[in-house]
Protein backbone atom coordinates (compact mmCIF):
# COMPACT_ATOMS: atom_id res chain seq x y z
CA UNK A 1 0.00 0.00 0.00
CA UNK A 2 0.95 3.41 -0.67
CA UNK A 3 0.39 6.26 2.53
CA UNK A 4 -2.89 7.15 0.46
CA UNK A 5 -4.28 3.40 0.84
CA UNK A 6 -2.67 2.37 4.07
CA UNK A 7 -4.98 5.73 5.64
CA UNK A 8 -7.89 4.34 3.61
CA UNK A 9 -7.61 0.99 4.88
CA UNK A 10 -7.01 2.13 8.29
CA UNK A 11 -10.00 4.28 8.52
CA UNK A 12 -12.04 1.07 6.72
CA UNK A 13 -11.76 -0.44 9.98
CA UNK A 14 -14.37 2.06 11.71
CA UNK A 15 -13.66 4.89 13.90
CA UNK A 16 -10.87 4.14 16.87
CA UNK A 17 -13.54 4.54 19.30
CA UNK A 18 -17.09 3.23 17.92
CA UNK A 19 -15.07 0.34 16.71
CA UNK A 20 -13.28 -0.09 19.52
CA UNK A 21 -12.96 -3.66 20.88
CA UNK A 22 -10.87 -3.45 24.70
CA UNK A 23 -8.59 -6.59 25.19
CA UNK A 24 -4.91 -7.77 24.28
CA UNK A 25 -5.59 -11.18 23.15
CA UNK A 26 -5.66 -9.51 19.24
CA UNK A 27 -2.62 -6.96 19.70
CA UNK A 28 -0.81 -10.04 21.78
CA UNK A 29 -0.58 -12.46 18.61
CA UNK A 30 -0.25 -9.96 16.06
CA UNK A 31 2.89 -8.33 18.19
CA UNK A 32 3.89 -11.61 18.61
CA UNK A 33 3.42 -12.51 14.59
CA UNK A 34 5.87 -9.53 13.70
CA UNK A 35 8.69 -11.05 16.47
CA UNK A 36 7.67 -8.93 19.23
CA UNK A 37 9.17 -5.68 18.24
CA UNK A 38 8.37 -3.78 21.72
CA UNK A 39 10.71 -6.14 23.12
CA UNK A 40 13.58 -4.33 21.63
CA UNK A 41 13.67 -1.15 23.74
CA UNK A 42 13.15 0.14 27.04
CA UNK A 43 9.79 1.76 26.70
CA UNK A 44 7.06 4.14 29.44
CA UNK A 45 3.77 3.86 29.30
CA UNK A 46 1.32 6.88 30.66
CA UNK A 47 -2.38 6.67 31.24
CA UNK A 48 -4.57 9.22 33.00
CA UNK A 49 -7.75 11.03 31.78
CA UNK A 50 -5.74 14.59 31.42
CA UNK A 51 -2.56 15.83 30.77
CA UNK A 52 -1.61 12.09 28.93
CA UNK A 53 -0.09 13.92 25.79
CA UNK A 54 1.71 17.02 27.20
CA UNK A 55 3.72 14.77 29.95
CA UNK A 56 4.60 12.28 26.87
CA UNK A 57 5.51 15.60 25.40
CA UNK A 58 7.61 16.88 28.37
CA UNK A 59 9.65 13.53 28.79
CA UNK A 60 9.35 12.78 24.71
CA UNK A 61 11.87 16.74 24.90
CA UNK A 62 13.93 15.78 28.10
CA UNK A 63 15.57 12.24 26.40
CA UNK A 64 15.98 13.77 23.34
CA UNK A 65 17.74 16.49 24.93
CA UNK A 66 19.67 14.34 26.55
CA UNK A 67 20.52 12.25 23.07
CA UNK A 68 18.52 9.49 23.85
CA UNK A 69 17.28 7.81 20.29
CA UNK A 70 13.85 8.45 21.08
CA UNK A 71 10.60 6.99 20.12
CA UNK A 72 6.78 8.67 20.86
CA UNK A 73 3.39 7.69 19.92
CA UNK A 74 0.46 9.69 20.90
CA UNK A 75 -3.39 10.32 20.06
CA UNK A 76 -5.66 10.93 18.51
CA UNK A 77 -3.32 12.88 15.68
CA UNK A 78 -4.86 16.30 14.27
CA UNK A 79 -4.05 16.31 10.87
CA UNK A 80 -2.20 13.22 9.76
CA UNK A 81 -2.26 10.15 10.90
CA UNK A 82 1.86 10.29 11.37
CA UNK A 83 1.79 12.36 14.11
CA UNK A 84 0.66 8.78 16.18
CA UNK A 85 4.84 8.09 15.39
CA UNK A 86 7.33 10.17 16.26
CA UNK A 87 10.84 9.07 16.11
CA UNK A 88 14.07 11.31 17.08
CA UNK A 89 11.24 14.11 18.13
CA UNK A 90 9.84 13.87 13.99
CA UNK A 91 6.67 12.58 12.82
CA UNK A 92 7.35 9.44 10.80
CA UNK A 93 7.76 9.83 7.07
CA UNK A 94 4.37 8.69 4.77
CA UNK A 95 6.53 6.58 2.89
CA UNK A 96 7.69 4.42 6.33
CA UNK A 97 4.48 4.76 7.47
CA UNK A 98 2.55 3.21 4.90
CA UNK A 99 5.67 0.68 4.75
CA UNK A 100 4.67 -0.65 8.27
CA UNK A 101 1.23 -0.33 7.86
CA UNK A 102 1.25 -2.84 5.02
CA UNK A 103 3.62 -4.85 6.84
CA UNK A 104 0.83 -5.00 10.16
CA UNK A 105 -2.04 -5.69 7.53
CA UNK A 106 -0.46 -8.50 5.77
CA UNK A 107 0.69 -9.86 9.24
CA UNK A 108 -2.80 -9.68 10.62
CA UNK A 109 -4.52 -10.90 7.40
CA UNK A 110 -2.48 -14.10 7.70
CA UNK A 111 -3.86 -14.68 11.53
CA UNK A 112 -7.43 -14.18 10.18
CA UNK A 113 -6.69 -16.89 7.76
CA UNK A 114 -4.81 -19.21 9.96
CA UNK A 115 -7.63 -18.75 12.58
CA UNK A 116 -5.64 -17.30 15.28
CA UNK A 117 -7.73 -14.22 14.96
CA UNK A 118 -11.51 -13.94 14.29
CA UNK A 119 -11.27 -10.71 12.47
CA UNK A 120 -8.31 -8.17 11.67
CA UNK A 121 -7.30 -6.01 14.41
CA UNK A 122 -8.84 -2.54 15.06
CA UNK A 123 -7.65 0.92 14.04
CA UNK A 124 -5.84 1.71 17.05
CA UNK A 125 -4.12 -1.80 17.70
CA UNK A 126 -2.89 -2.21 13.90
CA UNK A 127 -1.64 2.01 14.61
CA UNK A 128 0.03 0.41 18.05
CA UNK A 129 1.21 -2.13 15.98
CA UNK A 130 2.78 0.21 13.37
CA UNK A 131 4.43 2.08 15.72
CA UNK A 132 6.17 -0.51 17.88
CA UNK A 133 7.22 -2.32 14.65
CA UNK A 134 8.90 1.51 13.32
CA UNK A 135 10.64 1.64 16.32
CA UNK A 136 12.38 -1.48 16.34
CA UNK A 137 13.32 -0.54 12.97
CA UNK A 138 14.97 2.89 13.88
CA UNK A 139 17.06 1.47 16.38
CA UNK A 140 15.26 3.31 19.64
CA UNK A 141 16.71 3.04 22.50
CA UNK A 142 13.63 4.22 24.29
CA UNK A 143 9.82 4.65 23.54
CA UNK A 144 7.21 6.39 25.28
CA UNK A 145 3.69 5.09 25.02
CA UNK A 146 0.13 7.41 25.23
CA UNK A 147 -2.37 4.59 26.83
CA UNK A 148 -5.32 5.62 24.31
CA UNK A 149 -8.39 4.86 26.41
CA UNK A 150 -8.15 3.46 30.49
CA UNK A 151 -5.21 1.30 30.61
CA UNK A 152 -6.42 -2.59 31.84
CA UNK A 153 -7.23 -3.67 28.27
CA UNK A 154 -5.33 -0.47 25.62
CA UNK A 155 -3.33 -2.13 22.94
CA UNK A 156 -0.40 -0.28 24.59
CA UNK A 157 -0.33 -2.05 27.79
CA UNK A 158 0.45 -5.42 25.62
CA UNK A 159 4.03 -3.80 25.14
CA UNK A 160 4.57 -4.26 29.23
CA UNK A 161 6.43 -0.90 29.96
CA UNK A 162 9.38 -1.34 32.64
CA UNK A 163 8.15 2.40 34.06
CA UNK A 164 4.43 4.08 34.16
CA UNK A 165 3.26 7.13 34.73
CA UNK A 166 -0.47 7.72 36.35
CA UNK A 167 -1.53 11.75 35.27
CA UNK A 168 -4.64 13.04 36.70
CA UNK A 169 -7.83 10.68 36.74
CA UNK A 170 -11.13 12.40 35.91
CA UNK A 171 -14.67 11.31 34.35
CA UNK A 172 -14.61 10.59 30.84
CA UNK A 173 -15.69 7.63 28.62
CA UNK A 174 -17.81 6.62 31.54
CA UNK A 175 -19.50 4.38 29.20
CA UNK A 176 -16.74 2.37 29.04
CA UNK A 177 -14.46 2.67 31.88
CA UNK A 178 -17.43 3.18 34.88
CA UNK A 179 -19.13 5.92 36.72
CA UNK A 180 -17.22 6.33 39.40
CA UNK A 181 -13.65 7.62 40.11
CA UNK A 182 -12.73 4.46 41.85
CA UNK A 183 -13.93 2.62 38.81
CA UNK A 184 -11.81 4.81 36.14
CA UNK A 185 -8.82 4.86 38.53
CA UNK A 186 -8.87 1.12 38.62
CA UNK A 187 -8.89 0.56 34.79
CA UNK A 188 -5.79 3.51 34.80
CA UNK A 189 -4.16 1.58 37.91
CA UNK A 190 -4.12 -1.65 35.65
CA UNK A 191 -0.86 -0.55 33.68
CA UNK A 192 1.16 -1.14 37.13
CA UNK A 193 2.94 -4.69 37.26
CA UNK A 194 4.83 -5.95 40.07
CA UNK A 195 8.70 -4.42 39.93
CA UNK A 196 7.36 -2.17 37.80
CA UNK A 197 7.87 1.70 38.82
CA UNK A 198 4.83 4.04 38.65
CA UNK A 199 4.98 7.56 38.84
CA UNK A 200 1.64 9.18 40.18
CA UNK A 201 0.16 12.52 39.61
CA UNK A 202 -2.27 14.17 42.14
CA UNK A 203 -5.34 12.69 42.28
CA UNK A 204 -8.73 12.76 44.03
CA UNK A 205 -8.86 11.18 47.16
CA UNK A 206 -11.01 8.10 45.96
CA UNK A 207 -8.57 7.97 42.94
CA UNK A 208 -5.47 7.78 44.39
CA UNK A 209 -7.06 4.83 47.29
CA UNK A 210 -7.34 2.96 43.99
CA UNK A 211 -4.18 3.48 42.36
CA UNK A 212 -2.15 3.14 46.15
CA UNK A 213 -3.92 -0.12 46.92
CA UNK A 214 -3.25 -1.81 43.38
CA UNK A 215 0.75 -0.94 44.56
CA UNK A 216 0.26 -2.32 47.81
CA UNK A 217 -1.43 -5.34 46.38
CA UNK A 218 1.60 -5.69 43.49
CA UNK A 219 4.32 -4.75 46.25
CA UNK A 220 5.33 -1.58 44.00
CA UNK A 221 6.50 1.83 45.84
CA UNK A 222 4.68 4.79 44.05
CA UNK A 223 6.71 7.69 43.29
CA UNK A 224 3.67 10.28 44.02
CA UNK A 225 3.72 13.39 42.63
CA UNK A 226 2.85 17.00 45.22
CA UNK A 227 0.85 20.11 44.39
CA UNK A 228 3.62 22.04 45.92
CA UNK A 229 5.67 24.68 43.24
CA UNK A 230 6.95 27.99 43.01
CA UNK A 231 5.44 29.96 40.57
CA UNK A 232 6.33 33.35 38.67
CA UNK A 233 4.35 35.01 35.56
CA UNK A 234 7.04 35.99 32.53
CA UNK A 235 4.44 36.83 29.93
CA UNK A 236 1.26 36.36 28.19
CA UNK A 237 0.93 32.30 28.93
CA UNK A 238 4.08 32.00 30.31
CA UNK A 239 5.12 31.10 33.93
CA UNK A 240 8.57 30.27 35.73
CA UNK A 241 8.58 27.51 38.08
CA UNK A 242 10.44 25.40 40.54
CA UNK A 243 9.43 22.11 41.86
CA UNK A 244 11.44 19.23 43.93
CA UNK A 245 11.36 15.81 43.28
CA UNK A 246 12.96 13.04 45.46
CA UNK A 247 16.34 13.69 44.64
CA UNK A 248 16.52 17.29 42.94
CA UNK A 249 15.60 20.56 42.93
CA UNK A 250 14.58 22.75 39.51
CA UNK A 251 13.92 25.98 39.16
CA UNK A 252 13.13 28.99 37.05
CA UNK A 253 11.95 26.98 34.59
CA UNK A 254 9.62 28.80 31.90
CA UNK A 255 8.04 25.14 30.45
CA UNK A 256 6.97 25.18 26.63
CA UNK A 257 3.52 24.08 27.00
CA UNK A 258 1.60 27.23 28.83
CA UNK A 259 -0.91 26.90 31.55
CA UNK A 260 -0.54 26.21 35.18
CA UNK A 261 -1.86 22.67 34.79
CA UNK A 262 1.08 21.87 32.61
CA UNK A 263 2.98 21.84 36.21
CA UNK A 264 1.73 19.29 37.98
CA UNK A 265 2.17 17.21 33.90
CA UNK A 266 5.92 18.77 33.81
CA UNK A 267 6.50 17.17 37.24
CA UNK A 268 5.14 13.77 36.55
CA UNK A 269 7.52 13.69 33.07
CA UNK A 270 10.85 14.76 35.71
CA UNK A 271 9.92 12.17 37.87
CA UNK A 272 9.48 9.27 35.31
CA UNK A 273 13.42 11.15 33.62
CA UNK A 274 15.03 10.32 37.03
CA UNK A 275 13.71 6.90 36.93
CA UNK A 276 14.73 6.19 34.13
CA UNK A 277 18.08 7.81 34.95
CA UNK A 278 17.94 4.98 37.43
CA UNK A 279 17.58 2.28 35.21
CA UNK A 280 20.44 3.39 33.29
CA UNK A 281 19.84 6.13 30.98
CA UNK A 282 22.12 9.32 31.18
CA UNK A 283 20.24 12.18 31.85
CA UNK A 284 21.43 15.47 33.48
CA UNK A 285 20.08 17.90 35.05
CA UNK A 286 20.98 20.76 32.20
CA UNK A 287 19.19 18.31 29.32
CA UNK A 288 16.02 17.91 32.00
CA UNK A 289 15.46 21.75 31.71
CA UNK A 290 16.22 21.83 28.49
CA UNK A 291 13.64 19.37 27.90
CA UNK A 292 10.86 21.35 29.94
CA UNK A 293 11.79 24.50 28.06
CA UNK A 294 11.30 23.21 24.32
CA UNK A 295 8.59 21.07 24.50
CA UNK A 296 5.88 21.42 21.89
CA UNK A 297 2.07 19.87 22.15
CA UNK A 298 -0.08 20.38 18.82
CA UNK A 299 -3.65 21.51 19.90
CA UNK A 300 -3.33 22.14 23.84
CA UNK A 301 -3.03 25.95 24.73
CA UNK A 302 -1.42 26.23 20.69
CA UNK A 303 -1.56 29.58 18.77
CA UNK A 304 -1.75 29.11 15.37
CA UNK A 305 -2.90 31.43 12.63
CA UNK A 306 -3.55 33.67 15.25
CA UNK A 307 -6.18 31.86 16.95
CA UNK A 308 -5.85 29.91 20.36
CA UNK A 309 -6.56 25.67 19.80
CA UNK A 310 -7.15 23.73 23.21
CA UNK A 311 -8.86 20.34 22.63
CA UNK A 312 -10.49 20.27 26.16
CA UNK A 313 -13.54 17.41 25.26
CA UNK A 314 -13.77 16.26 29.32
CA UNK A 315 -14.74 18.32 33.09
CA UNK A 316 -10.85 18.66 33.34
CA UNK A 317 -9.91 19.97 30.29
CA UNK A 318 -12.68 22.65 30.41
CA UNK A 319 -12.01 23.37 34.25
CA UNK A 320 -7.90 23.96 32.74
CA UNK A 321 -8.74 26.15 29.67
CA UNK A 322 -11.00 28.17 31.84
CA UNK A 323 -8.23 28.97 34.58
CA UNK A 324 -5.72 29.85 31.72
CA UNK A 325 -8.23 32.22 29.95
CA UNK A 326 -8.90 33.98 33.72
CA UNK A 327 -5.46 34.30 34.25
CA UNK A 328 -3.61 35.02 30.98
CA UNK A 329 -6.00 36.23 28.50
CA UNK A 330 -7.88 39.68 28.63
CA UNK A 331 -9.57 40.65 25.16
CA UNK A 332 -12.51 39.69 23.68
CA UNK A 333 -13.29 36.23 23.36
CA UNK A 334 -14.90 33.89 20.86
CA UNK A 335 -15.29 30.42 21.16
CA UNK A 336 -15.60 27.73 18.27
CA UNK A 337 -17.21 24.74 19.75
CA UNK A 338 -17.84 21.13 19.31
CA UNK A 339 -18.05 17.96 20.66
CA UNK A 340 -18.65 14.08 20.36
CA UNK A 341 -21.84 12.62 20.97
CA UNK A 342 -20.69 10.75 24.42
CA UNK A 343 -19.74 13.23 25.94
CA UNK A 344 -21.44 14.87 29.17
CA UNK A 345 -21.24 18.47 28.18
CA UNK A 346 -22.98 20.04 31.27
CA UNK A 347 -19.62 21.00 33.40
CA UNK A 348 -17.98 21.82 30.18
CA UNK A 349 -20.27 24.54 29.24
CA UNK A 350 -20.93 25.64 32.33
CA UNK A 351 -17.07 26.37 32.61
CA UNK A 352 -16.39 27.72 28.92
CA UNK A 353 -19.69 29.09 28.18
CA UNK A 354 -20.02 32.17 30.42
CA UNK A 355 -16.08 33.20 29.51
CA UNK A 356 -17.22 34.41 25.82
CA UNK A 357 -18.43 37.24 24.52
CA UNK A 358 -19.78 35.50 21.38
CA UNK A 359 -19.98 31.34 21.07
CA UNK A 360 -20.17 29.37 17.51
CA UNK A 361 -21.47 25.85 17.49
CA UNK A 362 -20.11 23.40 15.17
CA UNK A 363 -19.07 19.76 14.22
CA UNK A 364 -16.19 18.32 13.20
CA UNK A 365 -16.30 16.02 10.03
CA UNK A 366 -16.26 12.78 12.49
CA UNK A 367 -19.32 10.01 12.94
CA UNK A 368 -19.08 10.84 16.75
CA UNK A 369 -19.82 14.20 16.77
CA UNK A 370 -22.62 15.69 18.44
CA UNK A 371 -24.40 17.73 15.66
CA UNK A 372 -24.42 22.09 16.21
CA UNK A 373 -28.14 21.86 16.08
CA UNK A 374 -28.34 19.49 19.16
CA UNK A 375 -25.83 21.80 20.98
CA UNK A 376 -27.69 24.46 21.25
CA UNK A 377 -29.95 22.48 23.67
CA UNK A 378 -27.01 21.92 25.96
CA UNK A 379 -26.35 25.19 26.57
CA UNK A 380 -25.95 26.18 30.59
CA UNK A 381 -28.63 27.63 32.05
CA UNK A 382 -29.24 31.54 31.85
CA UNK A 383 -27.01 31.79 29.39
CA UNK A 384 -27.75 34.77 26.71
CA UNK A 385 -28.76 33.17 23.82
CA UNK A 386 -28.43 36.01 21.77
CA UNK A 387 -24.42 34.91 22.06
CA UNK A 388 -25.04 31.98 20.47
CA UNK A 389 -24.20 31.11 16.79
CA UNK A 390 -24.69 27.36 14.91
CA UNK A 391 -22.10 26.99 11.46
CA UNK A 392 -23.08 23.57 10.23
CA UNK A 393 -19.37 22.68 9.04
CA UNK A 394 -15.99 23.73 11.12
CA UNK A 395 -14.92 25.85 7.88
CA UNK A 396 -18.35 28.17 8.36
CA UNK A 397 -17.80 28.44 11.88
CA UNK A 398 -14.18 29.85 11.44
CA UNK A 399 -15.79 32.44 8.80
CA UNK A 400 -18.35 33.39 11.39
CA UNK A 401 -16.31 33.73 14.40
CA UNK A 402 -13.63 35.43 12.32
CA UNK A 403 -16.45 38.17 11.41
CA UNK A 404 -18.15 38.28 14.74
CA UNK A 405 -14.85 38.85 16.21
CA UNK A 406 -13.35 42.54 17.03
CA UNK A 407 -9.93 43.24 16.07
CA UNK A 408 -8.85 42.79 19.46
CA UNK A 409 -10.57 40.01 20.02
CA UNK A 410 -9.23 36.41 20.13
CA UNK A 411 -10.54 33.08 18.49
CA UNK A 412 -10.56 30.03 20.67
CA UNK A 413 -11.53 26.92 19.32
CA UNK A 414 -12.36 23.57 21.43
CA UNK A 415 -14.04 21.01 23.12
CA UNK A 416 -12.78 18.27 20.92
CA UNK A 417 -9.09 17.57 19.40
CA UNK A 418 -11.01 16.27 16.55
CA UNK A 419 -12.20 19.33 15.84
CA UNK A 420 -9.27 21.29 16.53
CA UNK A 421 -7.61 19.06 13.88
CA UNK A 422 -10.12 19.76 10.89
CA UNK A 423 -9.62 23.59 12.03
CA UNK A 424 -5.75 23.24 11.77
CA UNK A 425 -6.12 21.57 8.46
CA UNK A 426 -8.71 24.00 6.80
CA UNK A 427 -6.24 27.17 8.21
CA UNK A 428 -3.41 25.91 6.93
CA UNK A 429 -4.41 25.02 3.70
CA UNK A 430 -6.27 28.78 3.41
CA UNK A 431 -5.66 31.37 5.87
CA UNK A 432 -8.28 33.59 4.55
CA UNK A 433 -11.23 30.83 5.52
Amino acid sequence: MNFRESVKYLYGLGNEVLAMKLGLENIARLLDALGNPQNEYFKVQIAGTNGKGSTVAFLESICLAAGIPTGATTSPHLVSVTERVRIAGRDISAKDFARHATLVRETSEKLVAAGALETVPTFFEQATAIALSAFAEAGVALAILETGLGGRFDATTAARAEIVGITPVDYDHQRILGDSLAAIAAEKAAIIRPDTPVVVAPQESEAFAVIAGRCRELKVEPVPVGHEYEFEKTGEGLIAVGFATRSDHYGGVVPGLPGRHQIVNAKVAVNLAELLRDAGFEIKKQAILTGLETARHRGRLEYFRGMLFDGAHNAGGARALRAYLDEFVDRPLTLVFGSMRDKDLTEITAELFPRAETIVLTAAANPRSMPAAELINRLPEGLDRERVRVAETVAAALALARRLTPADGLICVTGSLYLVGEAQKLLAADDEI
